[in-house]
C-alpha cells in the first residue's frame, strides 16, 4: 500500500479520541476494546493532510495503535495492517469505501510504513504483539491479514506465522488497488509496481522545506553579510535546486546516490556562481577572483547535495542500509568541501583587505 509522507494528526493534550480524528492515548482501560472507523474523510481530515504536506507539526499527525472496524465487519471479514501515521490511515481506510474489514493499526510512532519498516517500528515483534494485545484471534476466524508490500521489509511472514498463528499476505504498493486484490486474491504486476511519479515527488516539498528554508535563509543571510549579494543567491540558488530540482528532475539525473544528484545541480548553480564572481568587476585581481569563484565552487554544491539526501527518507526507493552507506560515503566529502571553501574565501578576504 502506497503510504504518504511523514507528518500526522497530533492530538496533544487532548484525553481520548473519536474515529475520524484518532489521536493521541486512550484511557487504558479502552486499550483493548475495537475502535470504529469509517471510509468518509472528514474536512477536518483533509485540513490535516494539508496541514502535514506542509511539514506542520511533523511527526505528530498520528492515529491510536489498535483494532479498528470499518462497516460491519465480522469473523470472517479481512484484517488489513497499516502504520499509525494518519495519512496512512486515512489513505487506507478511504479505499475501503464500501467494504467491511478490520483494520490493525500498529504503534510507528506516527511514521509511515516504509520508513518505519525501515527503522524497525514497523515490524514483527509490533505486529505479533498487537494481535495478542487485540485478541484478533478472538475477533476473527479467519487467519490471515494482509500487510502492506512496502512493509515487507520489516516484517518476518513465517515468524509471524509461527508466533501468532496468522498467515501475512503481502498487499499492493498503493492502497487504491486493495479492493481489486481482495476480489481476485492476487496482485498483478502493476500492483507490485512501486511508482514514484512527478505528483508524488512534488508533494514531498513543502514538508522538506518547512525545514530546510529557515535554515538556509540564516546561511543565504550570513552569506550576505560576509561575502556580498553573489555569495548569498549563490546559497539561495543552492538551496532551491535542491528541494524543488531534485525531486523534479530525480529520473532523469544521472547517478544511483541520491547525493551524487545534488551534488550535480549544485555544481552547476557553483558554476554560475563562479563565473559571476569572475567576471564581477570589483576592482580585485584575477587572482583573487579566482580564489573567490572557487570558493563558490567548494563550498556551494555540498548544501544542495545534503538536501538531496535528506529525500532519501521520504521516498520508497533507497534500502536502509544503501542510505546509511551514502551518508558515510558523502557527509564527509560534504562537511570537507564546505570547511575548504570557507577556509579559501576568508583567504582571499583577509588578502583583499590588506591590499585595501
Amino acid at each position: 500500500m502506497k503510504e504518504e509522507d511523514n507528518a500526522g494528526c497530533s492530538c496533544h493534550g487532548q484525553k481520548s479520541a473519536t474515529p475520524d480524528n484518532a489521536c493521541g492515548p486512550a484511557p487504558a482501560s479502552n486499550r483493548n476494546e475495537i475502535k470504529t472507523a469509517t471510509s468518509v474523510l472528514t474536512f477536518q481530515d483533509k485540513l490535516t493532510h494539508v496541514l502535514a504536506r506542509l511539514g506542520i507539526r511533523r511527526g505528530g499527525w498520528r492515529v491510536e495503535p489498535g483494532l479498528y472496524r470499518l462497516g460491519d465487519a465480522g469473523e470472517e471479514s479481512p484484517v488489513l495492517v497499516t502504520a499509525n501515521y494518519k495519512l496512512s490511515f486515512d489513505a487506507l481506510r478511504s479505499a475501503l469505501s464500501g467494504m467491511d474489514a478490520f483494520i490493525l493499526v500498529l504503534d510507528t510512532f506516527g511514521i509511515n510504513v516504509w520508513c518505519a519498516a525501515g527503522k524497525g517500528t514497523f515490524g514483527t515483534d509490533e505486529l505479533v504483539s498487537r494481535i495478542e494485545s487485540s485478541r484478533l484471534a478472538d475477533v476473527v476466524t479467519t487467519r490471515r491479514m494482509l500487510v502492506p508490500q512496502l512493509g515487507a521489509t520489516g516484517v518476518a511472514a513465517h515468524e509471524v506465522k509461527a508466533r501468532s498463528g496468522f498467515k501475512v499476505d503481502y498487499g499492493p504498493v498503493r492502497a487504491e488497488d486493495i479492493p481489486e486484490f481482495l476480489r481476485a486474491g492476487k496482485a498483478t504486476p502493476e500492483m507490485r509496481r512501486i511508482r514514484f511519479d512527478l505528483r508524488d515527488r512534488v508533494v514531498l516539498i513543502p514538508v522538506e522545506a518547512n525545514q530546510a528554508l529557515p535554515i538556509a535563509a540564516g546561511v543565504s543571510l550570513a552569506a550576505y553579510i560576509a561575502d556580498g549579494t553573489i555569495a548569498s543567491a549563490g546559497i539561495a540558488g543552492a538551496a532551491i535546486a535542491g528541494l524543488v530540482g531534485v525531486p523534479v528532475l530525480l529520473p532523469w539525473l544521472p547517478a544511483d546516490e541520491y547525493s551524487a544528484k545534488g551534488f550535480i545541480l549544485g555544481g552547476i548553480v557553483a558554476l554560475a556562481t563562479a563565473g559571476t564572481a569572475l567576471l564581477s568587476d570589483d576592482g580585485s585581481s584575477l587572482t583573487l577572483r579566482l580564489m573567490r569563484a572557487a570558493s563558490y565552487v567548494l563550498a556551494i554544491p555540498p548544501l544542495t547535495a545534503f538536501i538531496a539526501l535528506n529525500f532519501t527518507g521520504a521516498t520508497p526507493y533507497p534500502s536502509p542500509s544503501g542510505v546509511r552507506k551514502e551518508i558515510f560515503r558523502y557527509v564527509p566529502v560534504m562537511a570537507g568541501m564546505t570547511v575548504t571553501g570557507i577556509i579559501v574565501n576568508v583567504a582571499q578576504k583577509i588578502a583583499r583587505m590588506r591590499k585595501g
